[in-house]
């Protein structure tokens, strides 16, 4: 007498992938999105470190830096071009990755989901910091723009606030784990690191570079809190 085989059990997938595939026309959307998280965006936070950074040399080193960039040829052109309009664009379509994607690190608690929902998380920090930071900065109290050598002082005022300080600290190790991880989908996604071994190595790439920015970072907040700089004058309006 035939005796039924029994059916096997489907095998449940561990959560979700590190890497999806765009299906229909979000596929171009996805692509944009990625690349613009690098060029221009990435290239504008390590332009942004940078220039920071000359905080550590003391206020007129950094109103230096400040009013270089603020008398670029056409510098209100490429902030918009380059920068806000980027920067709207990469936003509001990961917050609809986001919506419309699903991760469970409750249940899948494996490297994929934790990556997807900490990317997701630490770019919705980035962003509202980015909001707040250039409306207090740049539209509110003394126009920069116009008053460079005030930088260093106006930061430095803002930073005396215990709560913007933390603000600002998590707001810079969010924004470089964002960018760091971001860098290395980008090379998945693009087909740099192909293999499982070489988005491995890459990662370990990836780790270093988060690290470096997040301490560059750091040291420039602590430039405007420190001993070295204490009380930066007002300068001369």
């Amino acid at each position: 007498m035939a005796t039924a085989q029994p059916t096997s059990a489907p095998q449940l997938q561990r959560g979700v992938e590190p890497l999806r595939a765009a299906e229909g026309s979000s596929f171009l959307w996805r692509k944009l999105h990625s690349l613009l998280g690098i060029l221009p965006l990435g290239a504008f936070l390590l332009e942004h470190l940078l220039s920071n950074f000359e905080a550590l040399k003391g206020p007129l080193a950094y109103g230096q830096q400040v009013y270089f960039l603020n008398h670029l040829p056409l510098v209100r052109v490429l902030e918009w071009v380059f920068i806000f309009l980027p920067l709207l664009y990469h936003a509001v379509y990961g917050v609809s990755i986001w919506l419309r994607g699903k991760s469970n690190v409750v249940y899948y608690p494996w490297a994929g989901n934790w990556m997807y929902t900490l990317q997701r998380y630490t770019g919705l920090i980035a962003f509202a910091y980015l909001i707040q930071h250039l409306w207090r900065e740049r539209f509110t109290g003394v126009m920069l723009p116009e008053n460079p050598y005030y930088a260093f002082h106006k930061v430095q005022m803002e930073l005396a606030n215990p709560w913007m300080l933390a603000i600002y600290v998590v707001a810079m190790i969010a924004i470089c784990w964002h960018f760091s991880y971001g860098v290395w989908l980008f090379a998945a996604k693009w087909g740099i690191t192909p293999g499982v071994t070489a988005r491995r190595r890459f990662g370990y790439v990836c780790i270093a570079l988060g690290l470096l920015l997040a301490v560059a970072g750091l040291a420039s907040i602590y430039a405007f809190v420190g001993p070295l700089y204490p009380n930066a004058p007002v300068p001369n309006l």
